[in-house]
């Protein structure tokens, strides 16, 4: 829209009234004029800061470009293409994984992109400066506006850069913008660091294209020193000499108005650059818990009014680097709980909407994370704007997977690493490259540019007084940890593959670690997989093998069951262990592992669950309380108030809610053992006719016996269950109880009626067990008792009974236990108490892309109580009455490739009853190296000990339905 000037403006009101008789119609013109004349100063002088998109403002908005792509596929013909985007993930060009160049076998993509787009420039543009600016674009990067260049090639993917194009538009009209985009660099350094890296290498401008329309006096660079204690320094920089100016900036709260003083500075005309500082009393400093920001309010101010503005947000933090201590924010000396984070969504590659930000924000809060490290190159803005106001800290990265970038680019590229993110409080740390990707010669530019001086980290090594060792041992020994000197944060660790890693050993670890003043935290590997979608195979998830980062989620953020054992082990609420029974007192002593916040800020609650039959139980009992005095780093007790009778309970449930409104975690105690809860189900299965006796059928081989119309078949060799039948109709379960877990023989077998008419067939074997017995009853339920593990043996992986059930024939389980995902022996955290329900699936973890569903049916499930077998033929119940038992549910499809310790093993059968099972390892690690829980199984017997049998009742459908 174009605006007369003011006075001409004016003037033409003023004729107008010359030749009007009408004082009504005078009157409103000159009521026009009032209303107008503020209307046209702000159309005529726009002095604040704007932004004028070219694309989209992020992958969700893309905007249409037109585009061609030089080589592969869709190769020389003018299309279109959504900008921000990776051309490859709309069909242009060659799919490349960053190790492909080592492949002579794989067609390595150069392709360039080459896009054109025509945008409208305002007339009142004109006098002012305009840059064009690219957030990232991959990798080198040509960008002419009406045919003429806007200056030098960009390299560097990652990166945001501008140029100054004033001279080079048309205002009033239609101009072009051409870019060609190489996807590959002509700088070599730039490809080792970047495009030979152990990521997906796509190209395209990935980031939002937009416009800075500015006053001829503007600031180019605000840079922000704002610490906790309320201290304020900024450091501005002019885009030009300036006479009889002043700069001066306000700080605003998060309500908008104006705290402390507005700091001014007159501008020396000899010089670009100044720096306001000053003092604010009173600011709340930005945490992760608590992120405070504040906006300040920047001008230029000339001749008596304001000629610029630019609001930058915020936080009063201060970071130090404590050799030989530890890493404080705000004087409070910081565990990082974080994980490692590539941008990438399947669908879209590195180009992210605002709602994929959010969500991996928001993921990584509810696993009780504070931090986040930045894989293997900075995020886009708007990740850092959603850290800085929900709360992560961030580690800051330069690329650089294992090769860094040679003195001519490096510094360049650290300049616009440091510009783009400086002010953001979230950032307190800055990563020069990862695992060898650095230039020592490079590291003076961090300091040179940081206003902050941020400390500067060199993940995988130890340098600058940080040992960020990648995936160290449990046993991390010599001069290193507790044998060592300096800060401890390994930036990877347990590396997760399919289902291992991430959750499995991360208690042992963290256990280790926590006890060493010395430890500053961890970064996981990694958060989510990196499967891209193949528009050139038929749009199938592809992660390149076992190579692209596995993670805690899905590549669509599924959530595996590492995702809960993090929550629970990081969660900064921990209770001390504790025995809940009918005689439970309320007492629960609670510790504050927050680094800011006092638990009085959290509020509390319980629940007690009462399970009498196959369902999901009722709430018996419930209450809450508002979150006790106990300050970070503190333990104390808490009394709960409930009910004088609490007997009928049989899970009793413990909720932390944080003062957002959020779950920190919720904890399950059993109330009941197993035999006690079989109590309560077993007298509504009985029912016994004595009338009716239990037919007995002795063939050749097997023996029989028929019971309220179940025939149960066993075989005479070995006391195994070799068929079973309702009413005549086969149900399949049978071939056990099978010892797994050692060898051992039977020697005798024996069957007869007892005193009550029941059938029973006992077998006695060699070694563990010693005996097995089966019960028949009247009722038609079938009793199995397996003696305990009265022996000595080591270095196993598994003990226990197995059955064989088929497969196709399973629709789904519902269980009384811990769940709802699957267990590992070092992996038990994050399961709870209580009554659970899945369908089969076949999900193979982190692999199975096309039909990935959690939780996975198959594995091994932890405390069994009960559990009900949907199947084809008729509802199969299982009761125990032995704590701890772990119930295994068939064999995991196995993975595409088996590496590490990531594919543990499973007896024989498919349904399994065990007093122990395996540990899983990472890809990096066997099982070995993850820690004492991942230690192969002990048996120590001493005669007399009274351990707990298997005992296991079978209802075929008969019972409870």
């Amino acid at each position: 829209m174009n605006h007369y000037p003011l006075k001409q403006f004016i003037c033409q009101i003023l004729k107008l009234m010359q030749f009007c008789n009408s004082t009504y119609i005078k009157i409103l013109l000159l009521v026009f004029i009032c209303y107008s004349i503020p209307f046209s100063l702000e159309a005529q002088e726009n002095i604040e800061y704007q932004r004028f998109y070219l694309s989209g403002k992020d992958a969700s908005t893309a905007v249409a470009w037109d585009f061609m792509v030089t080589e592969g596929s869709k190769s020389g013909v003018w299309s279109t293409i959504p900008v921000p985007s990776n051309w490859e993930l709309y069909g242009f060009g060659t799919y490349n994984y960053g190790h492909d160049h080592k492949n002579k076998e794989v067609k390595l993509g150069k392709e360039h992109g080459r896009y054109k787009h025509k945008f409208s420039v305002p007339k009142d543009w004109k006098g002012k400066t305009v840059n064009i600016v690219f957030d990232g674009s991959m990798t080198d990067t040509k960008v002419k506006v009406n045919g003429k260049s806007a200056g030098k090639v960009h390299q560097g993917a990652f990166y945001r850069f501008k140029y100054d194009i004033t001279k080079l538009l048309k205002f009033g009209s239609e101009n072009i913008l051409e870019v060609d985009v190489a996807k590959h660099s002509a700088n070599e350094s730039v490809n080792r660091a970047e495009r030979q890296a152990d990521f997906w290498i796509f190209g395209g401008i990935f980031r939002p294209v937009f416009l800075e329309i500015l006053p001829n006096n503007h600031f180019e660079r605000i840079a922000i020193d704002a610490k906790e204690d309320g201290h304020f320094s900024a450091f501005v920089s002019l885009n030009r000499k300036l006479k009889g100016a002043m700069a001066r900036v306000k700080v605003l709260s998060a309500d908008g108005s104006q705290i402390g003083p507005i700091l001014e500075k007159n501008i020396d005309r000899n010089t670009n650059d100044l720096v306001l500082g000053g003092n604010f009393n009173g600011v709340k400093s930005w945490n992760p818990e608590f992120p405070e920001l504040y906006t300040a309010v920047f001008e230029i101010f000339t001749n008596g009014k304001t000629v610029y503005k630019k609001e930058e947000k915020f936080g009063f933090r201060t970071v130090e680097l404590r050799k030989k201590d530890g890493f404080y924010i705000n004087g409070e000396r910081v565990i990082f709980k974080g994980v490692n984070r590539h941008s990438f969504w399947p669908t879209t590659g590195r180009a992210l909407s605002n709602k994929n930000n959010m969500q991996d924000i928001m993921l990584m809060k509810e696993m009780n994370m504070n931090a986040v490290r930045m894989s293997h190159y900075s995020p886009d803005e708007r990740f850092l704007q959603l850290c800085d106001s929900l709360g992560l800290f961030v580690l800051d990265e330069l690329t650089g997977w294992q090769n860094g970038y040679d003195t001519i680019i490096g510094p360049k590229l650290i300049k616009e690493l440091i510009l783009k993110d400086e002010n953001h409080p979230s950032v307190v740390i800055w990563d020069h490259g990862n695992e060898g990707g650095w230039e020592f010669a490079n590291d003076k530019w961090f300091h040179q540019y940081d206003r902050q001086k941020r400390p500067v980290i060199y993940p995988w090594l130890k340098r600058n007084g940080v040992d960020t060792r990648h995936y160290p041992d449990y046993n991390y020994g010599i001069n290193n940890l507790a044998d060592g000197h300096d800060v401890f944060m390994p930036t990877e660790f347990l590396h997760g593959l399919y289902d291992g890693g991430h959750g499995a050993g991360l208690e042992d670890f963290w256990n280790k670690y926590q006890a060493n003043p010395l430890l500053a935290g961890g970064f996981l590997w990694s958060f989510s997989d990196e499967a891209v979608m193949r528009t050139d195979k038929n749009n199938e998830l592809d992660s390149y093998g076992s190579d692209a980062p596995d993670g805690i989620l899905g590549p669509h953020r599924e959530r595996e069951a590492s995702f809960y054992t993090i929550k629970e082990v990081w969660s900064p609420i921990q209770i001390k262990p504790k025995i809940v029974r009918a005689d439970f007192d309320g007492k629960l002593m609670l510790s504050n592992e927050y680094i800011y916040s006092n638990l009085n800020t959290c509020t509390f609650s319980w629940q007690i669950m009462g399970v009498d039959d196959f369902s999901p139980g009722s709430i018996l009992a419930s209450g809450t309380l508002p979150g006790p005095d106990i300050a970070p780093g503190e333990t104390r007790a808490i009394h709960l108030s409930l009910p004088k009778d609490i007997s009928s309970g049989s899970i009793f449930l413990f909720t932390a809610i944080d003062q957002y409104g959020k779950e920190v975690y919720t904890w399950t105690w059993d109330m009941k053992q197993p035999k006690e809860q079989a109590g309560l189900l077993l007298p509504k299965l009985q029912n016994d006719d004595n009338s009716n006796a239990i037919e007995i059928l002795e063939e050749a081989d097997f023996i029989s016996a028929t019971a309220n119309k179940m025939k149960f078949r066993f075989d005479k060799k070995n006391g195994f269950l070799s068929e079973v039948k309702k009413d005549g109709n086969l149900i399949s379960l049978n071939g056990g109880p099978l010892p797994v877990g050692l060898q051992t023989e039977p020697k005798q077998i024996d069957w007869r009626k007892n005193k009550d008419g029941d059938f029973l067939v006992e077998v006695g074997y060699d070694s563990y067990p010693e005996k097995v017995t089966w019960s028949v009853k009247k009722s038609g339920l079938l009793r199995l008792e397996v003696s305990p593990l009265n022996i000595n043996k080591d270095s196993l992986d598994y003990i226990g009974i197995s059955f064989n059930y088929p497969e196709e024939k399973v629709k789904g389980i519902e269980w009384m236990g811990k769940g709802p995902y699957r267990v590992w022996k070092n992996r038990t955290k994050g399961a709870e108490l209580g009554v659970w329900q899945k369908d089969y699936n076949n999900t193979v973890t982190g692999g199975s892309f096309e039909n990935l569903i959690y939780p996975e049916f198959k594995g091994y499930h932890a405390n069994l109580y009960w559990a009900k077998l949907e199947t084809s033929e008729t509802p199969i119940s299982i009761i125990t009455e032995t704590p701890g038992l772990y119930l295994r549910l068939f064999t995991p499809k196995e993975p595409p490739e088996n590496r590490g310790g990531t594919v543990p093993g499973f007896p024989e059968g498919n349904i399994s009853f065990l007093y122990d099972i395996p540990s899983i390892g990472t890809k990096f690690k066997k099982t070995h190296e993850m820690g004492p829980s991942a230690s192969p199984g002990l048996i120590e017997y001493r005669e007399d000990d009274k351990n707990d049998p298997i005992i296991l009742w079978f209802d075929f459908g008969n019972g409870i339905k």
